[in-house]
Parts: structure tokens; sequence; C-alpha cells
């Protein structure tokens, strides 16, 4: 990996956060595929470490959760059941809608273990009392209540439609006919419960993430390479993009940057 230049992989991790495939990024910049897994893996682990260090005690008055679809190897109805580690993933993320700075994710099942270890890690990283709004999945009542205790203002978002079919991958909904807003903690501002902010982020990730894209053969094939390719774009999301509405980085936003950092710096923390 030494044997690559600074310009070269910067243009390669350029070209992974602006939606890029691992082989299409192999082929525009003629170096082999085996070369690029291996610089994913390397800036992916340091990106990682960067998020866990400096995204704490994150000032935010309000916090929008949802969780994301996508899969590794093969579709849950299509896993070979000796397969360890493949099937649905879902990624579990909350962002701060004023900063808009991602302050946590988490890339596991959709169940109640998941949804602990996340929401612990959300109440980890925040250092005041928040107003935390999250859709209608059941699984949030009990894992916020065990984190925070009742020290949160908690509301949820219940969107209504005619119909709804969830198969664990892809949910179908018939016409939407309006939503409720629930609360379950707290005293929430009901005219700030929404989940735009976060529902907008996760086209952000679809649209900057190859792997996650619906109909698509680039699919993570393992696990690591999946959790490590959402870490390099959510650095990026949140230390190296300029949000349009701030004119600055949501990190620098947030106060935890005081500087734009860039693509140089992900290799750097890498080197």
């Amino acid at each position: 990996m030494n044997r690559l230049s600074l310009e070269k992989r910067t243009k390669i991790i350029q070209l992974l956060v602006e939606g890029n495939s691992l082989r299409s990024a192999s082929r525009i910049e003629d170096v082999s595929i085996n070369t690029v897994s291996r610089l994913l893996v390397d800036v992916g682990k340091a990106c990682l470490k960067f998020h866990s260090e400096t995204v704490v005690k994150v000032p935010c008055k309000r916090v929008e959760c949802d969780e994301i679809w996508s899969f590794v190897y093969s579709k849950e109805k299509n896993t070979v059941p000796a397969k360890a580690g493949a099937g649905n993933v879902w990624t579990w993320v909350a962002i701060d809608p004023d900063t808009k700075l991602v302050i946590s994710w988490f890339a596991g099942q959709r169940g109640m273990r998941s949804a602990k270890f996340f929401m612990n890690d959300v109440w980890c990283r925040i250092r005041t009392r928040t107003q935390l709004t999250t859709d209608g999945l059941s699984l949030y009542q009990e894992a916020i209540a065990d984190t925070f205790g009742g020290k949160v203002d908690f509301a949820q978002l219940v969107k209504i439609f005619s119909g709804r079919e969830d198969d664990g991958e892809e949910i179908r909904e018939g016409k939407y006919e309006g939503a409720e807003k629930r609360v379950f903690s707290g005293k929430p501002d009901l005219e700030k419960v929404s989940t735009t902010s976060v529902e907008r982020q996760n086209l952000t990730m679809r649209m900057s993430i190859r792997r996650f894209g619906r109909r698509t053969n680039a699919f993570s094939k393992k696990m690591e390479n999946h959790c490590f390719a959402i870490a390099i774009h959510y650095f990026h999301y949140n230390f190296v993009r300029i949000h349009k509405s701030l004119r600055v980085t949501p990190a620098m936003a947030a106060g935890l940057t005081k500087r734009f950092m860039t693509i140089e710096d992900i290799i750097t923390l890498a080197a």
C-alpha cells in the first residue's frame, strides 16, 4: 500500500465516497481490486477510531434516529444457513438536525439487542438533555427507556398508510394518510417532532455508498468491509463535506473541529 502515492490514494477514496464501487475505482485509477480493498480496510479502521474519539460530548438540542436496510453477501431470503454473517443488515443512525452531524451509527440486526447497543452509544456521545425523535419502530421505546432512564424528551412520529407490507427488506406501503406524534418521555416540543433530516441523510447514504443501492451487484461481500465503507462515508459526511445550508461541515457547526478537513487528512490518519 505504501507504494501508492498520497495523490493516488486520495483519488481512490474520493471515488468511493462519491458513490463508485471498488471495481469501478480500481479501473479508473488503474490499480488492482485487492489494492483498493486494502485501502478501504486501512482507512475505514482509522475513520472508526477518529469518530469514536472525536464525536463526544456533543451539545445537541435535538436528535433524530432511523434505520436503513442493506445486505451482506445475499438477501435474507436467499441466504445459505451455513454462511455466517450473510443476510440483512440494518444501519442505525442518529443525527443532529440543527448541525446535520451524524452522532452515532451502528450496523447490525433489527432487533432489541442492536437497538439497545445503538441507543447506549447515542447516550454516551451527547452531554445535554435532548429531544429525541424516532419513527414508529416499537424497539425504540424499551431501548430508550433502559438507556436514558426517563432523562430525555422522547416522541415517535408514526406514519399512517392505507396498507403496509414489511418483508424485512423493502417496505411496501399504500397511500399515505398522515402521521401521529406520540409522546413517551419528558416534554418534547411537538412542533419539532420530525424525522426529516435523518431520512434525507439516508438518501445521501444510498447515493454515496455504491453497495447500498437496492438494485446492484456492488453489494458487500463481507460484514467488516461493509462497516469500513460506512465509517469512511460518515467521516467524509461529518468532517469533509460542506453542507450547503450551513456553509461549513457538520463537525464545524457542532464545534468539534475548527477547520475544514480533506480527503488527504483521512489518508494521513491511516498512515
